[in-house]
């Protein structure tokens, strides 16, 4: 026998839903009660499966889930999380809490039942209506792999750029930010801008976010290769002896080799310093 309890705010719903699983031989409503209760009512009747509304006035269903889970005595029953409406907005976090399906509550008796048992068996139940949001959450993540190819074509400052654009800084913050023009980086964010297909500056930003460079920024530095690009051999520091002990005719000075900061990086071809100097933000 599948038990099962019932958490609504509205008793017409628990008694509807009472009623529904009553018909099927395999199931028990062993108790029904508003989302105050819920966390109590669980504890005391260990049910298999849990039909946990999502919107309540007093406890809401995401509170109530997740307190079960982080009780380490319980062991939370299957939950599905009801709602009226596709709450796409509740659909992330229910499912992240731990949630292992997402009904509507007119979904057909039949259905429900059925869903019932998918649950008590181990599975995962989504309602119609839900399935295509959640389709698309997914074909959504794959746009990050496919921002990180295109960032990858940028340059080690252009992706610097970019990830500051994906901040929302303006040119003039950026300028500050990394010690050049404006007009230098006005130059970059063209560039940027058209060798990312032509996108515009909020386009930009959500392509940034999604490639993983928003709050990246000392990660790479110029200087740098991409990592689609050839890695150029550095020359190793000079550790002892003067000009004069050094290898004939290497007239390079030791401290070349420093890593420099971001504010003080090495400049690209064409760019031009900030003349009023580095800012003080924080990198």
């Amino acid at each position: 026998m599948i038990r099962v309890v019932v958490v609504d705010d509205e008793e017409l719903v628990r008694s509807g839903l009472r009623l529904v699983l009553g018909t099927a031989p395999d199931i028990e409503v062993v108790a029904v009660c508003g989302g105050g209760a819920a966390v109590a009512t669980v504890l005391a009747h260990r049910p298999d499966v849990l039909l946990l509304d999502i919107r309540m006035p007093d406890v809401d269903g995401l509170t109530v889930l997740r307190r079960l889970h982080a009780d380490p005595d319980a062991e939370a029953p299957r939950t599905a999380m009801l709602t009226t409406f596709d709450a796409e907005e509740y659909l992330g976090a229910a499912l992240h809490a731990g949630a292992a399906g997402f009904l509507l509550k007119d979904t057909a008796p039949e259905q429900l039942v059925h869903a019932v048992r998918v649950l008590a068996d181990g599975g995962r139940v989504l309602a119609p209506g839900v399935t295509s949001t959640v389709i698309g959450g997914y074909l959504g993540g794959r746009h990050g792999a496919d921002a990180e190819h295109r960032a990858a074509r940028l340059t080690c400052r252009e992706r610097q750029v970019l990830a500051l654009v994906g901040e929302g800084l303006s040119n003039n913050g950026i300028a500050q930010r990394l010690d050049l023009a404006h007009g230098t980086v006005k130059d970059h964010v063209s560039a940027l801008l058209a060798k990312l297909g032509g996108l515009n500056r909020v386009q930009a930003a959500v392509l940034a976010d999604r490639a993983g460079l928003v709050g990246c920024l000392s990660a790479e530095r110029p200087g740098q290769s991409a990592p689609h690009e050839a890695a150029v051999p550095r020359r190793e520091p000079e550790r002892h002896g003067t000009p004069e002990t050094r290898e004939a005719g290497d007239t390079s000075d030791p401290l070349d080799s420093i890593e420099p900061s971001d504010a003080s990086a090495p400049l690209e071809t064409g760019e031009t310093r900030n003349p009023t100097g580095p800012s003080d933000a924080v990198p």
